[in-house]
């Protein structure tokens, strides 16, 4: 059994009809299931993720109606795709190792199902559970990884824990969920992790594109590049986003700021591409903290990084079936 629980207000994103995990008829034909994780046991430095899900939930001007066309992808995936919203999983911060499971739990269910699972974070420590449980959907070593994040989070143990915000991705491929050598990293900066954890990342034959090589190449380009080793001998991709792969000018509620990130209209973009492009099977967007925020700047844009990879989701199926292609280029009014 899921137990689900809400934690804060009794809403659902933007309004969209509910679910329950104990019920999965209520779930049943779902294309995608939002699930809460409202979870910052795994923290290193400043908590308060766990009010990131009901942030993200509301951090909109527009009515809480289950509505919202894009202007950019013409569709409106709130109701193009049938969208629900399992509310939270309950977590305990007090113990990580029965909060992470019972989270793999919730998002094993939605994938059985037949949906993706879309996860709203939480700390950085809820990616380990968010990609398993679609790996033992989809097939362990099957579903390949795109990871936005400042911090490569492949650490070893962290105040003699080998389960935090800082070591997710380490645990992922040491369990054989996702390969090593289909692990995409994007946006790294900064002064961690140590040599002796590149080492490691690097006999995984792990991509890391850090901040300096997308400054010199360009972000197009090594997406790209990223995406044509993400769809090799895998069928699936996770999409992982830490808010804090953004520069904290435009997202200061994250738990470990590092300044010279992407700036908020890249990673919108980066993430459509990835939703279009990508046979994306699980999404989950991490570490937005609330009492670090200003005027809602980071859960605005957490929410608008959920609707981007949604409204993408729903127009690649579109596409897919009509043989059309989305032009970015297009002008929104060209008489057509």
């Amino acid at each position: 059994m899921v137990r689900s629980v809400q934690y804060g207000p009794d809403l659902t994103f933007l309004g969209v009809p509910r679910c329950d995990l104990d019920e999965p008829e209520t779930f049943r034909g779902a294309d995608v299931v939002i699930v809460g994780a409202p979870f910052d046991g795994g923290t290193s430095h400043r908590p308060g993720t766990r009010f990131g899900p009901m942030a993200m939930r509301q951090a909109c001007y527009l009515p809480q109606d289950g509505s919202r066309p894009s202007l950019a992808l013409r569709c409106d995936a709130l109701n193009d795709l049938r969208v629900l919203d399992a509310g939270d999983v309950m977590m305990f911060g007090g113990d990580i190792l029965q909060s992470l499971h019972s989270l793999e739990e919730a998002v094993f269910a939605v994938a059985s199902a037949g949906a993706i699972p879309l996860i709203l974070g939480g700390d950085h420590s809820i990616a380990l559970p968010d990609a398993t449980g679609v790996a033992r959907h989809h097939g362990m070593g099957r579903v390949s990884m795109v990871h936005f994040d400042a911090h490569a989070d492949t650490g070893d143990s962290n105040f003699g824990s080998l389960y935090g915000h800082g070591q997710p991705m380490r645990r992922l491929i040491e369990s054989g969920a996702v390969r090593g050598d289909r692990f995409l990293q994007i946006g790294l900066r900064g002064y961690w992790p140590e040599p002796a954890t590149l080492d490691w990342m690097a006999a995984r034959q792990m991509r890391s594109y850090e901040m300096s090589e997308i400054t010199a190449r360009g972000l197009d380009e090594c997406l790209s590049e990223a995406f044509t080793i993400a769809v090799d001998e895998c069928e699936q991709v996770f999409l992982s986003v830490d808010i804090d792969v953004v520069d904290p000018g435009m997202a200061p509620g994250t738990g470990t700021p590092e300044p010279g990130g992407l700036t908020a209209r890249q990673l919108l973009d980066a993430v459509r591409r990835c939703c279009y492009e990508l046979p994306v099977s699980g999404v989950d967007v991490v570490e937005v903290s609330p009492p670090y925020d200003h005027a809602e700047i980071t859960a605005m844009l957490g929410n608008r990084v959920v609707l981007e990879a949604l409204s993408a989701i729903a127009r690649r199926r579109v596409d897919q079936q009509t043989g059309a292609t989305w032009d970015p280029a297009r002008p929104l009014l060209d008489g057509r």
